[in-house]
Order: C-alpha cells, then structure tokens, then sequence
C-alpha cells in the first residue's frame, strides 16, 4: 500500500520508542486505513530492531507455532527453523521475547490480534502474566493492532486482563482531503472533492481508483463492475464485529436512505425499538454512525434534537445509490445505474464532504487564529424553520458564525448572501439567550458574483472558494 501523510501518528509513535522503560501500545482503526503500512513504515524508520507478526484465522496450535517461528527467525536470521519448531506455551514465547529486549530497545507488533484471541482465549491472560513479571522489566516496545475496533476496545476495559498495563494508545483514522493530492495529482480540485465524499480518506480504496481516468470511468470499472470489492464491502466491515449483521445493516440502511432520528430508524428497519438502540450504540463505537446535535443546543443540555448520520463516506454513498438499485446491479444495467448514480451526484457530494471540509477549514482557522473568535465548538444548526450548513460558537464571548456551503457550477449570487443575513440568522438568534455577535462565511465551488463579493463586504463576511479550501495546510 502506498504510504501517503501519517507524519502526526509517525512522530506519535517515534516519541513511544525514545521514552525510557518498556511500552505497551495498542494501535486500532477499521479495516483498509492504512495501520498495517503504519506500523512497519514506523517500525523500519525507527532506528532500532523490530518483529512484526500477523494472527492468522487459525488453530491455537497453529498460531502459537507461527508467533514463534517469527520470533527463531528474528533471533536467528541465518538459520530457518524446522517447519513444525514451536514453543511449548505462550508463556515461554514471551519469556524468548523478554530475553532478546533486556538491554536494547525492541519494537515487537502483533498485527490483528483479536484474531489470535478468539483462537486462544486465554491469550490476554497470559500476556497479562508476562508483562507484569518479565516485559514490562525490559526494553521493549509492543503493539497491539486490530482492526476489530470493540474487541481492541473491550481489551482495555475496566474488567478485561490487560487492563491499565497500556502506556498509549493510538486511533488510525482516515486520511485528511489534502492527503489525496497524492493519489490524484492531476485531477482538478473539485474532482479530489468528489473522490472524498465516495471513497472518504480510506487508503486501500483510493489505491483502486486509477489517477490517470476520470471519476465517471472510476466509478464504473471499480464499484460498479461485478468483480469489484466494494460490492460486499458493508458487510465484510461488520462481520467481524457484530453477530447479527443483517439486522445492523438494516439500521446502516434505513440512516442511508434518510431516517435520522430513533423511531424513523425504526419503521424503516423494521426492528424492535430497543434492538435498534443497541445497535446504534454499537455502530457509534465502531465510528459507522454518529449521533449528532445541533451546536447551538449549550453545552451539557440535554436535547432531543439529535440525528444519527452516517460517518463513513463509502457507507454514505453505498445506501444512497447501490444498495437502493441492487437490482439493476445483478442484471448488469450499468448504464441505467450510472444515470442514476450521475442525477443526483453533484447534491450527495455537495451535502457530505463539501461541508464537512468547509467546516474543517473553520476549524483551521480558529485553530490558527484566523478567525474574528476562538469557536469552542464547529458544526451545524437545525431547527423546523432554519438549517445551517456550518456553525461556529463561542458561547462566553456570545460569538457565532453562521455558513453557507454550495457546490452548484454557477457563481453565487448576492441573493444567497442576503437570505442568510436577514432572513435566516433572525431565526438562529430566536433560539439563543442573550445578545450575540454574528459573523459570516460563504462558500462556493464555483465562486461569487461581483454583486454577492459586495454583499459580503459589507457585513465583512468571509468569502471562500475551492481554491482556498484547498490551500495549504
């Protein structure tokens, strides 16, 4: 896999090998973000010698066997050991392992662990044993990765073995918009944006798109071909961290097609309403679905204005346009599904990664203090009467800043500018006590008219095109 950005999570981990006394890390994120390519560009940049192993979908025996062939190779690089070596226990491949890190720094990854863990159940028992009388004594440094985020999570919990042996943690997460550069040098900026809202930052899914055709071509040789991996995607990312997969990929469905609160997940999936709480409380560990709030409810207040959204942007493009025509899929019309597909296009990508980068690009802005306040929190605002695409606030100084997102090809005019300022941020203020400052910020694919630049002036409004989304970071 191509290694693109990750210089935050490299200076991350780096910092685990230069600090004294023995480290134990876990390293998780779903499946296809890049942690494995992480984990061994960090380990063969770091300076120092590392074992990197991968759990297989194996025996315990067999595991067991594989972990400490991998250990005799490290040990003894020159001599393979004979097919069938292994230890006799776990216990006695760590105590190897202690013995080679007593007095020099090693980096030892164990790749996909739950794996190992559902073969050998009492595999965090005896790790648990073994850093607490041998390893955490020396000079290593181990990681723990897996792609089951609840399994990697559950490990650290209060009444799991390994609980509070950890020294650090690490999230993988999607990469940044701006990462894409990388993968598609050549195409225009609004064509890197489009390729975000389908594929989001997801590596593995960026290496299938082919830099030098169009998006359009993309689309169509590599999700909507019949061999394509993306197909089946939605339910290979569930299928190792939930039982019922039909039934979660029945509430992933029913948010896709527009139900955002409980009880119209509910009608839609057709489940029990307490089935389907579990589920969403699950699904927004797994970082699949968020529960949002407006950001002008106040801090701590309870509300009852929460939405379910997906956060996953192939998710979000999967059940808003394949799983709906599953049908014209398994008939092979792609044609057909492709003018679907092309109808509604520019709105999903205008209503997903094209606000959520404008709100990202408030965010560095406030972060750089660049912005007239220092937002204590960035979103969006909903109500029956107003929707607000982006939305700063602080709310001890009562500042705000209300945003326009739009992804049209024709320049906005000064017609958007106005609506906002006198018909729409009246109804906003209704909502909140006290008396506020607002300012404001436009964004426009396809820039301003001169009259909508004026407008803007006049209320000292930011006015942001694609080309400054995509500045520098």
């Amino acid at each position: 896999m191509k290694f693109v950005d990750r210089e935050k999570e490299l200076a991350a981990l780096q910092a685990l090998v230069t600090q004294r006394g023995a480290q134990f890390v876990t390293v998780y994120g779903r499946r296809r973000v890049g942690k494995t390519t992480l984990l061994v560009e960090w380990a063969r940049r770091s300076g120092v010698s590392f074992i990197y192993w991968v759990a297989a979908r194996e025996s315990a025996t067999l595991l067991l066997r594989s972990f400490s062939q991998t250990i005799y190779r490290h040990r003894y690089p020159d001599n393979p050991p004979d097919l069938l070596f292994t230890f006799p226990s776990w216990e006695m491949a760590f105590h190897e392992v202690a013995t080679l890190c007593q007095q020099q720094r090693l980096i030892v990854i164990m790749d996909e662990f739950p794996y190992a863990v559902q073969s050998e159940q009492g595999l965090t028992s005896y790790l648990q044993n073994s850093w607490d009388h041998l390893l955490k004594q020396t000079q290593i440094v181990l990681v723990l990765a897996g792609s089951q985020i609840g399994m990697m999570v559950d490990m650290m919990g209060y009444q799991a073995p390994l609980y509070g042996r950890m020294t650090a943690q690490l999230a993988v997460k999607p990469l940044p918009f701006y990462a894409l550069r990388e993968f598609f040098p050549d195409y225009p900026t609004a064509e890197r944006v489009a390729v975000y809202a389908i594929l989001g930052g997801i590596p593995a899914y960026l290496e299938l798109f082919d830099e030098t055709v169009n998006l359009a071509t993309n689309i169509r040789q590599q999700i909507l071909s019949s061999t394509s991996i993306f197909q089946n995607e939605p339910f290979f990312l569930l299928q190792d961290e939930v039982r019922e997969v039909s039934n979660y990929l029945a509430v992933i469905r029913a948010i896709g097609e527009g139900a955002h609160t409980l009880d119209a997940i509910t009608k839609q999936a057709g489940l029990p309403k307490n089935h389907v709480s579990t589920y969403l409380v699950r699904l927004q560990e797994l970082t699949f679905v968020e529960r949002q709030l407006p950001v002008t409810v106040p801090p701590h207040k309870r509300s009852t204005k929460g939405r379910y959204v997906l956060a996953d942007a192939y998710l979000r493009f999967y059940f808003r346009f394949l799983a709906p025509n599953r049908i014209l899929l398994e008939q092979g019309l792609l044609n057909r599904l492709w003018e679907k597909i092309s109808e509604q296009l520019r709105a999903f990508i205008g209503q997903t990664a094209f606000e959520e980068l404008c709100r990202q690009w408030v965010m560095r802005q406030g972060a750089l203090g660049q912005l007239s306040f220092v937002p204590d929190a960035i979103g969006r605002h909903w109500a029956k009467d107003v929707e607000i695409d982006v939305v700063a606030i602080n709310w001890r100084e009562q500042q705000i800043l209300l945003g326009e997102c739009k992804w049209g090809e024709e320049a906005v005019g000064r017609k958007v500018i106005t609506h906002l300022i006198e018909d729409r941020t009246p109804r906003v203020l209704a909502k909140l006590d006290g008396n506020w400052q607002v300012h404001y910020a436009f964004f426009a694919r396809s820039g301003f008219t001169d009259a909508a630049l004026a407008a803007g002036r006049v209320v000292g409004a930011l006015m942001v095109d694609l080309a400054m989304l995509d500045g520098p970071f």
